[in-house]
C-alpha cells in the first residue's frame, strides 16, 4: 500500500460522516470550516510517542482512542464544543490489521462527540501520533486557567491516581489484583475526555484546566495564571484513586504516602480541575448531574501564593509532590 492507499481505506469517510461545520475535509491542501457566528474556535495539538506516552504492545483500538481523548480534554477544559481534528502519524511500516483497529478506536470516540476528521500527514518513521483538534465556544465564555478569585471552591472531576497505578503495575513497580490492574489499566489506555462537564460549566466556573500531567502540577497552572494561592484537603482526594476500595493501603507498596502520590502526581487521568464562588454550589451539582460526571470539591482559592496541602484536621502535610515533567522524568 502506498501513503494515499492508507489514507483512502483507513482515513478517508463519506461527507455525511463530517460535521455540519466542515466544508472541505480530507483531499485538498487545506480543511475548509466556517465558524458558527458568534462563536470562537478554540485548537488544541498533542502528540504521542511511542516509548514515551504508550507501549509497544498497546492495543491499536486503545491508542486511536486515547490520541483522540487526550486532545478532547483540552477542549473540555475550555468549555468547547468539539467540531473537527486533523491527525498526523507517522508509521515504521504499513500493518493493516493495525490500522483497522486504530482507526476504528479513533473513529468511534470522534463519532461519540460528533468531531470530523478533516485533514492531515502520514509519513514513515519510528510511531508517533500528533492531533491537533478544533472546538467552538461561544465568545467570551471560554474557560480559562486565568480566572479563580480569592473564596472560590476548588472541584475535580471523576477520579485520579488509577492510571498511574496502572503503569507502575505494568513497569514492574507494584503489583495489583487482575481486575484491580484491568479497571485502572482502562483509565490509562482509554480515559473519558469530560466534554460534557466542560460545556454545563459555562457561566459557572471561574477557572479550569485538564488533569493530564497530575494535580499538583496542573493545579498550580491556575494559581500561577490567576495570581492566586490555594489550600487542598488530602483526606478528601486521598480518596479519589477508585482502586482503593479495593486495595489494603496499609501494606508495604500501599502506604499512605503512596496513595496521595498517586493523586497529586499520577498523570494521565485527564480529568478536570476546576474553581468557582462558593454561591454556584447547587449550580455546580447541577452541571454535574446533567453531564452524569460526579465533581468533588477538594479545598478553596487563598490569596497568599502557594499550594498549601492541610489533613482532615487542618493540620499542614509536609510531603512534597511534583508534577510528570517530560525533560526531568
Amino acid at each position: 500500500m502506498t501513503e494515499f492507499d492508507v489514507i483512502a481505506r483507513y482515513f478517508t469517510r463519506q461527507p455525511q460522516q463530517a460535521a455540519g461545520l466542515v466544508d472541505v475535509g480530507v483531499g485538498d491542501d487545506c480543511a475548509l470550516i466556517t465558524p458558527t457566528p458568534g462563536m470562537q474556535l478554540a485548537v488544541s495539538s498533542d502528540m504521542l510517542v511511542v516509548g514515551r506516552h504508550f507501549f509497544h504492545d498497546v492495543s491499536p483500538y486503545a491508542l486511536g482512542h486515547k490520541a483522540l481523548a487526550v486532545n478532547l480534554s483540552d477542549l473540555a477544559a475550555c468549555g468547547a464544543k468539539p467540531v473537527a481534528f486533523t491527525l498526523a502519524l507517522a508509521l515504521p511500516s504499513i500493518d493493516e490489521a493495525w490500522l483497522q483497529q486504530f482507526s476504528s478506536g479513533l473513529f468511534a470516540l470522534a463519532d461519540a462527540h460528533g468531531c470530523a476528521l478533516i485533514g492531515g500527514d502520514t509519513t514513515q518513521g519510528p510511531l508517533n501520533i500528533c492531533i491537533t483538534v478544533f472546538g467552538e465556544v461561544p465568545r467570551d465564555q471560554a474557560l480559562l486557567r486565568s480566572g479563580a478569585q480569592v473564596g472560590d471552591d476548588i472541584y475535580v472531576s471523576g477520579t485520579l491516581g488509577d492510571a498511574r497505578l496502572a503503569l507502575e503495575a505494568l513497569q514492574g513497580k507494584i503489583e495489583l489484583p487482575p481486575e484491580i490492574l484491568a479497571q485502572a489499566r482502562l483509565r490509562l489506555e482509554q480515559p473519558s475526555p469530560r466534554v460534557a462537564l466542560g460545556t454545563a460549566l459555562r457561566g459557572i466556573a471561574s477557572s479550569a484546566i485538564d488533569i493530564s500531567d497530575g494535580l499538583v502540577g496542573d493545579l498550580a497552572h491556575i494559581l500561577k495564571s490567576s495570581g492566586v494561592g490555594a489550600q487542598v484537603n488530602t483526606e478528601i482526594t486521598i480518596n479519589l484513586v477508585a482502586a482503593c476500595a479495593r486495595i489494603d493501603w496499609s501494606k508495604g507498596q500501599f502506604d499512605t504516602l503512596k496513595q496521595l502520590k498517586t493523586v497529586f502526581s499520577g498523570g494521565d487521568d485527564y480529568e478536570l480541575a476546576f474553581t468557582a464562588p462558593p454561591s454556584a454550589r447547587q449550580a455546580v451539582l447541577a452541571a454535574a448531574t446533567s453531564s452524569q460526571t460526579p465533581v468533588t470539591r477538594i479545598g478553596v482559592i487563598q490569596a497568599a501564593p502557594g499550594l498549601r496541602l492541610i489533613d482532615g484536621s487542618g493540620k499542614p502535610v509536609t510531603a512534597q509532590f511534583t508534577s510528570f515533567d517530560h525533560f526531568a522524568a
